[in-house]
C-alpha cells in the first residue's frame, strides 16, 4: 500500500499518543565543522584532539594532533590562535583555551618521549625540500610518512628558519625548537646545513630529487631612506634578532627606537630592555587601533616597560638622536603630515618594516611567475613549473608559523599525488557548526584559565619563557570546556526528550540512532540537542 507521507500507526507510536499520524521532517545524526577547526591553518582536527584530551587520554590526544601539525610544542608557544577567535563559547564566556592545551600536550610528549610512528612502506621517490623553516618541515614530515625519501636543504647552520632567527627565546624556547625537529628526522628527513641553494635546476638534477618543495623564509628586510648621519647607527629588526643566535649579541646602547607597528617591531624592542636599554620607544604612524601586532604581544611589551609614540614617523636620524614627525589620519585612515617635530635621544634606530624573500634560486626555471614579490601557485601549491612546489613566506598568504605549517601539509598531499601520477583533491567540508545552531544555556559557565608567565620583575633581564604551560588539572579543564559544536558528545539529551522512546543508544563512544518506526518527526531532539548534531531532514517520499 502506497502512502503520501511516513505513516507510524504502531504502539507506542505518535499516533498511540496522540500527536499526528505522519511525519513531513525527520531527524538525523549529522556531522558539522566546528568553527575552530574551520579556523585553523594547520588544518587541524581541534575538536578531535581535544575530545582525547578531555577524557585523559594525552597521547592519544597528540597523535591526532599531530596527524596534520608535527610542531605542538612549538605551535602552543607562538600560534596566534585563530580557532579562539572563531570559538563559539567566546559568546558564552571566553574563548577554549586552545592554544594553551596544545602547549601542555606537546610539552608531554617531549617530556615522555613519544615518537611518530614511521610509514609501513618506502616508495623510490626523492623529494627536495629547500628551507627548514616552519613550511619546510611540515612538509618534509608529511611526505616522511608518506613513504618519500626527504632532503631539506638549509642555507643557515640550523633548523627552524624564522622560527629560531626572528621569535626571540624569551617567546620560543630553543630546546624545544631543536626536540621536535628531531623527532621529525627520526623519520629519516636528512637536513643539509649550510646548503644555500643558488640553482634550482642543478640542484634537482645533482641530486635526482623528482619534485621539490620551496620553504624560503622571508629574511631579507625591507628598508626606507630616512635621511641620516654618517655615525648614525641604523640595524634592521631581521638582522637584530637573528644576531641574538651567534655568541656576539648585538650592541644597541641605553636608548633604543625601534620603527614598525608589527608583532617584529615588540619583539627587538622587548630584545633591548632584556639586552640592557634603559628605553626602548616604538615610533609607530598610526594608532594603537590600527597597530598589526598582536593586542597580547602588545600588553606584555608594556608590561615590560617598552613605550610606544603613536601617529609618528621618522624624518632624520642623528648621531644620538631622531627626529620624528607627528601625524594625523585623514579621513580613511591614511596617516597624513602636521609640520610638527619632536627631537628623542637615541643610540640606535632598528627598522622593523617587514621583511622580503630572497627569490634567486629560482632564476632561469622556466614556467615561474613571481608576483609582488611571492611565487604565483596552485590550488594545489603547485608553480608554473612542473614538479615544483612553493609555499610559506614564499606563497602568497598570512605570514605566520601555523599558515606555514599549513601549507606544508597541503604541498605534501598534493606532491604525493602527483608522484603517482594523480592529483589530490580533498573532501568536501561539512555545514558549519554556528553558534545559532546551539543550545547555549544547556552549557554551564566555566571561566577561561589564565596562563601563568613569569613575573614581570623577572622579564627585563632575562630570556627566560614569559608565557608558562598548563598543568593537568588546568589542561584538562581548559579542555573540558570545549563545546562539541555540530559534534554529538552522548549527552543522551535526545535519548531523554524523545516522547516516543525513538532514539536508540548504540554503546559508548558509538553516539545514537532513531527508529524511524516509532518517530513522529516532531523535531523535539533536534531542538533540544545542545551542539546542534540533530537536523530536520524533509521526509523522503
Amino acid at each position: 500500500m502506497d502512502h503520501d507521507f511516513a505513516i507510524t500507526l504502531d504502539v507506542g507510536s505518535s499516533a498511540a499518543n496522540h500527536t499526528g499520524s505522519w511525519r513531513t521532517f525527520r531527524p538525523e545524526y549529522v556531522r558539522r565543522l566546528p568553527p575552530c577547526n574551520a579556523a585553523c591553518p594547520a588544518g587541524e582536527d581541534i575538536q578531535g584532539w581535544l575530545s582525547f584530551a578531555e577524557a585523559g587520554d594525552y597521547e592519544a590526544a597528540w597523535r591526532a594532533l599531530t596527524q596534520n601539525n608535527p610542531l605542538p610544542a612549538v605551535m602552543g608557544r607562538v600560534c596566534y590562535h585563530p580557532c579562539e577567535t572563531a570559538c563559539n563559547r567566546g559568546a558564552i564566556d571566553a574563548a577554549v583555551g586552545v592554544n594553551a592545551v596544545e602547549h601542555f600536550l606537546g610539552d608531554m610528549a617531549l617530556a615522555k618521549g613519544w615518537k611518530f610512528t614511521p610509514p609501513g612502506h618506502k616508495t623510490c621517490t626523492k623529494v627536495l625540500v629547500v628551507g627548514a623553516g616552519p613550511a619546510g618541515l611540515s612538509a618534509a614530515y608529511h611526505l616522511a610518512l608518506l613513504g618519500h625519501a626527504v632532503t631539506i636543504k638549509e642555507a643557515g647552520p640550523a633548523p627552524g628558519g624564522m622560527m629560531r632567527f626572528g621569535i626571540p627565546k624569551y617567546r620560543l624556547p630553543r630546546d624545544v625548537l631543536d626536540a621536535e625537529v628531531a623527532r621529525i628526522c627520526d623519520l629519516g628527513v636528512r637536513i643539509e646545513y649550510n646548503q644555500k641553494v643558488s640553482d634550482l635546476q642543478a640542484t634537482m638534477a645533482e641530486g635526482g630529487f623528482d619534485a621539490a618543495f620551496l620553504a624560503v623564509g622571508a629574511h631579507i628586510a625591507k628598508r626606507a631612506y630616512i635621511p641620516a648621519g654618517e655615525a648614525t647607527k641604523i640595524l634592521d629588526a631581521v638582522q637584530v634578532l637573528a644576531s641574538m643566535e651567534g655568541e656576539e649579541k648585538p650592541l644597541l646602547g641605553r636608548r633604543v627606537v625601534v620603527y614598525g607597528g608589527g608583532n617584529t617591531a615588540l619583539d627587538v624592542a622587548r630584545t633591548a630592555k632584556r639586552l640592557g636599554a634603559e628605553e626602548a620607544i616604538i615610533v609607530y604612524r598610526r594608532t594603537r587601533e590600527k597597530m598589526p601586532a598582536h593586542d597580547f604581544e602588545l600588553e606584555e611589551a608594556l608590561e615590560e616597560g617598552v613605550m610606544l609614540k603613536w601617529l609618528s614617523t621618522i624624518k632624520h636620524v642623528a648621531a644620538g638622536s631622531i627626529t620624528v614627525e607627528k601625524m594625523t589620519l585623514d579621513e580613511t585612515g591614511f596617516p597624513q603630515p602636521t609640520g610638527e617635530f619632536e627631537t628623542l635621544e637615541a643610540d640606535s634606530v632598528v627598522l622593523a618594516l617587514g621583511q622580503d624573500v630572497d627569490l634567486s634560486l629560482l632564476d632561469g626555471v622556466p614556467g615561474l611567475e613571481i608576483e609582488n614579490g611571492v611565487v604565483k601557485v596552485g590550488p594545489d601549491m603547485m608553480t608554473g613549473a612542473s614538479g615544483v612546489f612553493a609555499g610559506g613566506d614564499m606563497a602568497p598568504s598570512e605570514r605566520t608559523v601555523t599558515v606555514a605549517v599549513g601549507h606544508g601539509k597541503k604541498a605534501a598531499r598534493a606532491i604525493d599525488a602527483f608522484l603517482r601520477g594523480g592529483i589530490y583533491t580533498p573532501g568536501p567540508k561539512h555545514e558549519l557548526a554556528s553558534f545559532e545552531r546551539l543550545n547555549s544555556w544547556y552549557y554551564g559557565e566555566a571561566p577561561q584559565t589564565v596562563r601563568p608567565t613569569l613575573e614581570i620583575a623577572r622579564r627585563s633581564s632575562t630570556f627566560e619563557e614569559v608565557v608558562r604551560g598548563l598543568d593537568e588539572s588546568t589542561a584538562l579543564y581548559e579542555a573540558r570546556r570545549c563545546l562539541s559544536c555540530g559534534n554529538c558528545f552522548e549527552c543522551d539529551n535526545c535519548y531523554g526528550v524523545c516522547p516516543d522512546n525513538a532514539v536508540i543508544k548504540l554503546g559508548p563512544g558509538q553516539g545514537f540512532k532513531f527508529n524511524y518506526d516509532f518517530c513522529k518527526g516532531c523535531g523535539l531532539c533536534a531542538s533540544e540537542c545542545p551542539c546542534g548534531a540533530i537536523a530536520m531532514a524533509p521526509e523522503e517520499i
